[in-house]
C-alpha cells in the first residue's frame, strides 16, 4: 500500500470503537502519531489511547479540530448537532469533515459547517477493527474526488473500501454495515444445531465458524457466483440438497429480504428523527 505523503493533521472526534477504528487505520496507512488528535470524554480513556497509539489526546473539540485537515466525526448520532456547533467557527477553510455516524446524510452536515466545506460519509462496520471490515464512502455537495480519494486512503487499512452514491448509503448500511450481526446470527445457529446434534458446544462453534470464515475465503479467491459455489457441493439427491431444501421450505431467502429492508427503513426513520430534533 503506497502511504500518503505529508498527510493533513487529522482530528477524531469521539473515540469509541469506530473512532479507534478509523484513527488505527491512519496510523497503519501513513499517519505520524504526532499529527493525530483524538478527543474523549473520560480522561482514563485518553490515557489508554496515549499509551497505546502515542497519538494527543484532548476532551476539548474546538482545540483538536484547529490546524486539522481531516476531521473524522464519530460521536453517538443524538451527539452530532451539538458539536458540530460547538465546533464550526474553528473548523479550517478546507478541511474535510468524515462522518462515519449512521444515518446523518452529507446535507445534516452541510447546513451547520461553513458554507463549501467538504463532507465525506462513511459507513464502516465492526470487522473493520481487525482490518476485514468494509467501508462504503459517499462525496457531499462540495467534496471533491481528492477529498474521496483522500478518505478512502485513510481507511484502506480497515478493510474493503468502496465509493457508492449518498443516496444507496441506507442500503449499504442494511448489507454491510448490520451484515456482521446477520452472520453472527447464522453461525450460533449453526452451532446451536450441531449440539442438537451430539457435538460439543466448543466443537460445534469452532466448526461453524471456520465454515463461514472458509465459504467467506473461497468466494473472494475465486471470484465465482455463490449459486455456482452452491451448486458445486449439492450432489443429487444428497445431504447437502436436502438440507437447502428445509431452508427454501422455511423462507430463509425471504426473510434476509425481509431483514435488509426493515434495516433500510429504521436507518432513514433515524436520520429523520435526529434532523427534526436538531430543527427544533
Amino acid at each position: 500500500m503506497t502511504e500518503l505523503p505529508s498527510p493533513p493533521r487529522l482530528a477524531v472526534l469521539g473515540t469509541g470503537v469506530m473512532g479507534e477504528t478509523v484513527l488505527s487505520g491512519a496510523l497503519a496507512g501513513g499517519w505520524e502519531p504526532a499529527d493525530v488528535v483524538a478527543t474523549v470524554r473520560r480522561p482514563e480513556r485518553g490515557a489508554e489511547l496515549a499509551a497505546q497509539h502515542g497519538v494527543e489526546v484532548t476532551q476539548d473539540n474546538v482545540a483538536a479540530v484547529r490546524g486539522a485537515g481531516v476531521v473524522v466525526v464519530a460521536v453517538k448520532p443524538k451527539d452530532v448537532a451539538g458539536l458540530l456547533a460547538q465546533v464550526r467557527d474553528d473548523v479550517p477553510t478546507g478541511a474535510v469533515v468524515v462522518s462515519v455516524v449512521v444515518g446523518l446524510p452529507t446535507s445534516f452536515y452541510e447546513e451547520r459547517l461553513p458554507a463549501g466545506t467538504a463532507v465525506v460519509r462513511v459507513m464502516p462496520n465492526t470487522p473493520s477493527v481487525v482490518g476485514a471490515g468494509v467501508s462504503a464512502v459517499s462525496g457531499g455537495s462540495a467534496a471533491t474526488d481528492d477529498d474521496v480519494a483522500l478518505v478512502e486512503r485513510l481507511l484502506a487499512s480497515t478493510g474493503l473500501v468502496v465509493r457508492v452514491a449518498e443516496k444507496d448509503q441506507d442500503a449499504v448500511g442494511a448489507l454491510s454495515g448490520s451484515g456482521p450481526a446477520y452472520v453472527f446470527y447464522v453461525v450460533d445457529a449453526l452451532a446451536e444445531a450441531g449440539v442438537l446434534l451430539g457435538l460439543t458446544r466448543a466443537t460445534a462453534l469452532e466448526l461453524a465458524t471456520a465454515t463461514v470464515h472458509g465459504a467467506a475465503t473461497m468466494l473472494r479467491e475465486t471470484g465465482e457466483h455463490p449459486a455456482i459455489l452452491r451448486e458445486r457441493v449439492s450432489s443429487p439427491g444428497g445431504t447437502t440438497v436436502a438440507a437447502l431444501r428445509q431452508l427454501d421450505a422455511g423462507g430463509v431467502r425471504a426473510a434476509f429480504l425481509d431483514a435488509l429492508e426493515a434495516a433500510r427503513d429504521r436507518s432513514a426513520e433515524l436520520a429523520a428523527s435526529l434532523a427534526g430534533e436538531a430543527a427544533k
